[in-house]
């Protein structure tokens, strides 16, 4: 790994002109490791132009500001972090730059870059850049370290999943050595929620469906998320509360996002893996932890019903 490491920032020594991008609908991870990096290169190469591109997310807005490119720039390089495949690059064209990095953490789906740094036993993609910035001693500030110790407990859900390792805890407590992070103060940002969202919650606990195999799921339209004044956003960000809960095996929440025209789907689960249907609905993401991007109701009844069916065969196996 370390050789990649510096294989990756032999390359970008050779380029002026960096661009960042990570998947679309960002979560903390993806956000914190595309600005951590951003930030990192910034203060080491004060000559280069970089830029972290695409949609913001503005929930997690206190991980930082996103950039905006004015003109298009020739002889450039772009890194795509936390996205195993092209069509979940968040607002680029591939064929616009002229040298690319991927730095992921998903299992690979397809290469699509000159350099493919793909760690799937890693918690997450700050996880890697803290492995790589510490591997190469390359100096972290305090605001980067926020950045990466965000993505790290986001993804782990505060060292919650079986994908943290001794690695991860031996890293984080590497980082809070050399920084002094204060992590206490990152949580709070974080994990606080409007008083809305917790009523959707109720809502949300009230109204799950429980299948015979054990698929538990729900599904919120548009009309719902406005009674309650919440985005569709927002069941995603209440996912792993139903993860100790006896009788479920998987859970799914599907939620109507009118502005992209598609339904969103969060899926987890308790030991069946779930990533290879998560992809074959247009999604994809960890064995135990997927999404999938839906274009109608009926693709959810679909995707439930596939759901259930490897429940059926994980019990019976079990």
């Amino acid at each position: 790994m370390s050789s990649l490491f510096k294989q990756i920032f032999k390359q970008i020594k050779k380029y002026n002109n960096i661009v960042i991008v990570r998947h679309t609908g960002p979560d903390p991870d993806a956000l914190g490791a595309q600005l951590a990096l951003r930030d990192i290169l910034r203060d080491k190469f004060r000559r280069k132009n970089i830029y972290a591109l695409g949609n913001p997310a503005s929930r997690f807005k206190h991980l930082g500001t996103l950039d905006k490119l004015e003109d298009n720039m020739s002889n450039t390089m772009l890194i795509v972090l936390d996205t195993p495949d092209i069509k979940r690059i968040d607002g680029v064209n591939l064929k616009d730059y002229d040298y690319i990095i991927k730095i992921d953490h998903h299992p690979f789906v397809e290469a699509y870059a000159d350099i493919e740094l793909i760690d799937d036993t890693a918690s997450s993609t700050c996880q890697i850049l803290l492995e790589m910035f510490l591997s190469l001693n390359i100096h972290i500030s305090t605001s980067v370290a926020e950045k990466l110790y965000t993505g790290i407990i986001s993804d782990t859900d505060r060292f919650l999943h079986d994908y943290t390792s001794v690695k991860t805890f031996e890293l984080v407590t590497k980082l809070l050595k050399l920084t002094k992070l204060d992590f206490t103060k990152v949580y709070a940002p974080l994990y606080t929620r409007p008083i809305e969202e917790i009523k959707f919650q109720g809502y949300i606990f009230q109204n799950l469906t429980l299948t015979e195999n054990g698929v538990a799921y729900i599904k919120i339209d548009e009309d719902l998320l406005k009674e309650y004044g919440v985005d569709s956003a927002s069941p995603g960000n209440m996912i792993n509360e139903l993860k100790f809960v006896k009788d479920i095996v998987i859970w799914v929440f599907f939620s109507e996002d009118i502005k992209s025209n598609l339904i969103r789907a969060n899926i987890r689960s308790n030991g069946p893996i779930i990533n290879d249907i998560a992809s074959r609905f247009g999604g994809g993401g960890h064995k135990y932890a997927s999404g999938a991007r839906l274009t109608s109701w009926q693709q959810t009844d679909n995707l439930i019903l596939e759901l259930d069916k490897i429940c059926l065969e994980y019990k019976s196996n079990k």
